[in-house]
């Protein structure tokens, strides 16, 4: 790229060595622990997209080991059982996610009523003219294909609504149709006035790939998820390093190559697992576990996935995604270890 500026990338950090698998495996438990615990002392108590990811991230983690619900994540909605949360943004949806997977048992169905205006709110936010969810006004990102069509996904089975579970299929399509690149599968953070800055962003990737692992894995999107996500997923192992954490835009661009960014590669190792078992799919099986044996060895002694890009804004060039800060823990970050774990225990057989 002509003007192209290096000056970030000719200074990265040197990756970490991956955990080795029976390393990972008799840390598994500590690794839990610590990240939960951690993600405690963030404070965790806005009504937002960072609190929403780590909220179900605990709840599968706890699922998928056959241990209770953690306290805090009780303790996070008790309020917002008697008083509704403010909801003006598509972000605000995500802790709904979580919600509709504790409303039946652990709440005793106390939630149903916030579950289904939140829903109400959500199927009259601002679209685009193709019906897309709108970031911000006139912009499409793949953030909102985890922040909004989990909840829809989630909430759509728990009361039985077919119509929720049908638009959480159709956000996720309309996102992929504007932001994926149809020869590869990467996935671009998104467009502003319709205008697609191709940037593929790692997170934006993950975003993407969870949910629509979720999709597949529910058996909802039918051939088209399918496909695309295994597009994706396949374009994805070709730019995995052999330290196995992807750099900050994923496929391998100067002004980014080498700048890592861990909770990107947790998630995508999360939906690699979740797909891989899904389709037997051994190829993304063994790269989900590269990237989760690497994102791992980031974790550090107090619990903190390190090494986690701050909030981003979407970017005009690539340089800037090689300069957003990444020295401070971040809630995003905590789920999506968090996820990755959950994925681990659900695709392995002890």
């Amino acid at each position: 790229m002509v003007g192209e500026d290096l000056s970030s990338s000719q200074l990265a950090e040197a990756p970490r060595s991956p955990l080795t698998p029976d390393a990972f495996v008799a840390q598994s438990n500590t690794l839990a622990t610590l990240l939960d615990a951690a993600t405690v002392r963030l404070g965790m108590d806005r009504w937002f997209w960072g609190e929403g990811v780590c909220l179900l991230a605990a709840v599968r983690l706890a699922q998928a080991r056959g241990t209770p619900t953690p306290q805090w994540v009780l303790r996070f909605f008790e309020p917002h059982l008697e008083r509704d949360p403010i909801v003006e943004h598509v972000n605000n949806l995500a802790p709904v996610a979580a919600l509709a997977e504790l409303c039946e048992h652990e709440f005793e169905g106390r939630g149903r009523g916030l579950l289904e205006r939140t829903m109400e709110w959500c199927l009259q936010a601002p679209r685009t003219a193709d019906g897309a969810l709108e970031h911000w006004p006139g912009a499409v990102w793949a953030d909102t294909a985890y922040m909004a069509a989990q909840p829809l996904l989630r909430v759509g089975r728990v009361l039985q609504r077919d119509d929720l579970i049908e638009e959480a299929v159709r956000q996720w399509l309309l996102h992929a149709e504007a932001l994926q690149d149809p020869a590869t599968g990467l996935v671009a953070h998104g467009t502003t006035g319709g205008i697609l800055m191709p940037w593929r962003w790692g997170r934006a990737n993950a975003w993407m790939a969870l949910t629509g692992a979720d999709l597949l894995t529910y058996g909802y999107g039918g051939d088209e998820v399918r496909q695309r996500i295994e597009l994706q997923l396949s374009s994805l192992i070709e730019y995995l390093p052999e330290y196995g954490i992807w750099d900050v835009i994923v496929d391998d661009l100067p002004e980014t190559r080498g700048i890592i960014e861990t909770s990107a590669s947790a998630g995508l190792a999360a939906a690699l697992l979740r797909v891989g078992r899904k389709l037997d799919r051994d190829d993304f099986l063994a790269a989900g576990r590269r990237a989760l044996l690497a994102s791992m060895a980031y974790v550090d002694q107090d619990g903190w996935l390190t090494r986690v890009s701050a909030g981003t804004v979407l970017q005009l060039v690539p340089f800037g995604y090689s300069v957003i800060r990444d020295d401070r823990p971040q809630p995003w970050g905590q789920g999506l270890a968090l996820e990755a774990l959950a994925a681990w225990h659900e695709t392995t057989t002890p």
